[in-house]
């Protein structure tokens, strides 16, 4: 029995690293094949590699920058900064913008806290910044007290719409109060029977621009607390007066206006108006132009947009022009936005009946979006219901136009928008991937080679913490297996060309209700659900470990109270699954009416926990449901931890002989193998949220290296260090080193003496005797005795 029990062991050992060499060359052979298949090796980038400085991007082949800068590489100031105007200076401001002073009014006036005075940067003769029209404005004025002399607009609309310019001219400190009081007051200037005067319209038209650099969720709170549609009437007063500016054009940095006054024309007339693409992202003057008498759009490389309004009636003498760099005050209760690319509004509008079916408009847009970020899914070409208060089709047509632009056509004019739907790119560092890919392949490895020592040699070791160690192992090996195999969301490979025009259905022209879509992937949201639970579960071992290992060195419980096996059992896999369930039960419950509620629980570029959801990062179950969990149990095992690293592992026992005592080298080894059971490696994980891409990136690739590979630590501390393991390695070894030296030292069989050797084996037999008597020739036995 003992010499089977060696034999069995010795098996164990072989069958150990001949699994360990198959599953990682099997893994990573799949794995590599996998990705071929997939395209994931594509060539390099020929993007410049940080050749557009002070956050300018690559597009189109240049460099798209930022207000702030301008050339060829971002390089060159396009901003005023630290300037002064008498007692006032002024931080950095934009050329082509106003500037509030860094002087604010007094806490006793009606305006506290609001800057003194405004200044514009512009660019002299010599192309040089300089602040000019420094406009010193009232603290006793705020935009509540203007929107109250409303009634007086037609005496003082000057002094009205010139305050109103100083106190939006910090979009930052914009409130929805503030946005609300300041769309009415400028609404009302651009009213027509308010009679207010030229100047104090264009004046108004720089506080518009200004207003629409607030921010997205200013706007939304503003219009959700907006009876009146303010909006609205805004958009409808900026129509109207973009009748009456004869030929000329008004350009800011947010809206653009242009009119065109065709009384001396006696035909039916087309107007072309375009709006070419800048250095930026703000309107600038000079890439706004109009033509007349154009029969067809002609867009080129550099057109952002253009529309084309065919008016067959000689009723028109009149038509209008309006841009809006974003949709902000256009809030849509249909379609909601998750992107960050600005989103153009354009608005045509003729001196007779809008609704004439004699009027007919073409449009082509060349929207800017992050092309690397995400590629395009559909659009819509819809306008704006000033009933509904909404986007709506109605009349509108999708018409296929030349690559790189996108074509409606329309029987009526008003405000335009395309509408895109976008799916997202995902994308993930290569090094990251396949440093995850080769760790997990041997964790798997280890912790399956841990449990087969684990099960087999549980007799011969007799040690209590076999059954936590196991259960531990398996739902480590679980995950990771899930983890290599499954955190990959498949709707990746469902890819489509971003540019081309040819894979949209032209046929469908609905308003979609978000311009991001995900694919739903309830396979994907399930290996999100399991990955949630078995990370769940491994921490829970550990935590078990570390109250098994408290009670077993510093209690000295012995034995462990009755049903205690079951008990942590019940805990170690059964608590992990109320709290997963509970979770995805509540995500369900909050959005389950709509279609895509899975993200609110998963992410979409990979099959794990979202790390926020609609709500925000504090709501989000990532938080409630993993985050707070696995912290309450990393603090209990580090302290457990300390206890035990200081009174067991590296205590100084002094009653012992200097032959006895512990080297420092297997302290070291065991205080490792503690912190790998109860996972403290994870705790890696809380510097990754430090601000800084850098240390980011560090922390990045350390947690990864030390936690992809926690199984094949354990597999090393856990099972190679065992004496078990070593000394039936070692026979193993001795016992294939001396088959080899065997194998080596015995000559080799001529073909002669292996007949020979035939020969006498068949002599042996008696019955065979007679009939091989033939057999003996002298030459046989001559080279017998050689």
């Amino acid at each position: 029995m003992a010499a089977c029990s060696t034999c069995n062991i010795r098996m164990l050992v072989v069958i150990v690293w001949g699994l360990m060499t198959a599953i990682i060359l099997g893994l990573c052979i799949w794995r590599t094949v996998i990705r071929i298949q997939r395209g994931t090796f594509a060539p390099p980038s020929s993007t410049p590699i940080e050749f557009c400085r002070n956050g300018g991007t690559w597009e189109n082949g240049r460099c798209i920058c930022t207000e702030e800068w301008k050339g060829l590489r971002c390089t060159i100031v396009n901003f005023c900064e630290n300037t002064t105007y008498m007692s006032f200076t002024f931080a950095r401001i934009p050329v082509g913008r106003y500037g509030p002073s860094l002087q604010a009014c007094g806490k006793n006036t009606v305006n506290a806290g609001s800057p003194i005075a405004i200044g514009l940067c512009s660019l002299s003769l010599y192309g040089e910044t300089e602040l000019q029209n420094v406009i010193i404005g009232s603290c006793n004025e705020n935009l509540e007290t203007l929107e109250m002399q409303i009634d007086n607009i037609s005496t003082i609309s000057t002094n009205i719409s010139t305050e109103a310019k100083i106190l939006t001219s910090d979009a930052n400190k914009l409130t929805p109060e503030n946005i609300t009081s300041a769309t009415k007051v400028v609404g009302q200037i651009f009213n027509i029977s308010r009679n207010a005067d030229s100047e104090a319209k264009k004046v108004a038209v720089t506080t518009v621009s200004q207003l629409l650099d607030a921010s997205e969720n200013v706007f939304q709170r503003a219009a959700a607390t907006d009876n009146d549609d303010t909006f609205g009437m805004l958009i409808e007063q900026v129509e109207t007066y973009s009748l009456s500016l004869g030929n000329d054009s008004i350009v800011e940095p947010n809206i653009a206006i242009q009119s065109v006054n065709l009384e001396n024309t006696m035909t039916s007339t087309s107007i072309l108006f375009s709006v070419q693409k800048g250095a930026s992202d703000s309107l600038v003057p000079g890439l706004t132009s109009v033509e007349t008498n154009v029969d067809r759009l002609h867009p080129d490389g550099q057109t952002e947009l253009q529309i084309l309004v065919n008016t067959n009636t000689n009723n028109t003498k009149k038509c209008g022009f309006v841009v809006y760099q974003n949709n902000k005050l256009f809030q849509s209760k249909t379609f909601t936005t998750r992107s960050h690319f600005s989103q153009k509004i354009i608005s045509s509008k003729v001196d007779g009946n809008e609704q004439d079916q004699s009027i007919s408009v073409k449009m082509v847009f060349s929207p800017k979006y992050n092309q690397k970020e995400f590629q395009l899914s559909s659009y819509a070409c819809v306008y704006w219901n000033f009933l509904t208060k909404d986007w709506d089709t109605y009349g509108c047509h999708k018409d296929q136009s030349t690559d790189r632009f996108l074509g409606c056509r329309c029987n009526h004019t008003t405000n335009f928008a395309v509408l895109m739907t976008f799916r997202k790119n995902y994308q993930y560092p290569e090094s990251l991937d396949v440093l995850s890919n080769v760790g997990c392949a041997l964790s798997i490895a280890g912790l399956t080679l841990t449990i087969i020592f684990q099960i087999v040699t549980r007799k011969a070791r007799k040690t209590s913490v076999t059954w936590v160690l196991v259960n531990l192992c398996t739902s480590m090996l679980i995950f990771n297996l899930l983890f290599m195999f499954g955190i990959e969301n498949s709707n990746k490979n469902l890819k489509t060309n971003g540019h081309d025009i040819n894979n949209i259905d032209f046929d469908n022209n609905d308003v979609p209700t978000r311009d991001t879509i995900d694919i739903p992937n309830s396979s994907c949201t399930t290996i999100a659900a399991f990955l949630h639970y078995f990370l769940l579960v491994t921490f829970t071992w550990n935590g078990l470990s570390a109250i098994q290992l408290y009670f077993l060195l510093i209690r000295t419980m012995k034995p462990f109270p009755q049903h205690f096996i079951l008990f942590i059992t019940l805990v170690g896999w059964g608590v992990p699954a109320i709290i997963v369930g509970v979770t995805v039960g509540i995500v369900y419950s909050q959005n389950g009416n709509d279609s895509q509620w899975e993200l609110d629980y998963r992410q979409e570029e990979i099959c794990w926990l979202a790390t926020s959801n609609s709500n925000g990062f504090i709501t989000s179950s990532f938080l409630w449901s993993f985050i707070m969990p696995i912290t309450i149990i990393l603090i209990s095992n580090f302290v457990i931890f300390i206890i035990i690293t200081v009174k067991v592992l590296w205590k100084n026992k002094q009653n012992l002989t200097s032959t006895k005592k512990i080297s420092t080298l297997k302290k070291i080894f065991s205080t490792l193998s503690i912190a790998i059971i109860f996972g403290i490696t994870w705790i890696l994980a809380y510097f990754m949220l430090i601000n800084n891409d850098d240390i980011r990136n560090v922390f990045s690739y350390i947690f990864c290296l030390f936690n992809t590979t926690q199984g094949l630590q354990i597999f090393v501390l856990h099972t190679i260090r065992t004496k078990i393991f070593q000394s039936e390695a070692s026979k193993v070894l001795k016992s294939l080193s001396s088959s080899v030296g065997k194998m080596k030292s015995q000559p080799p069989l001529t073909p002669l003496r292996l007949r020979i050797r035939m020969y006498n084996m068949l002599k042996s037999f008696p019955a065979l005797h007679e009939r091989f008597r033939l057999l003996e020739p002298s030459t046989v036995t001559e080279e017998m005795t050689l």
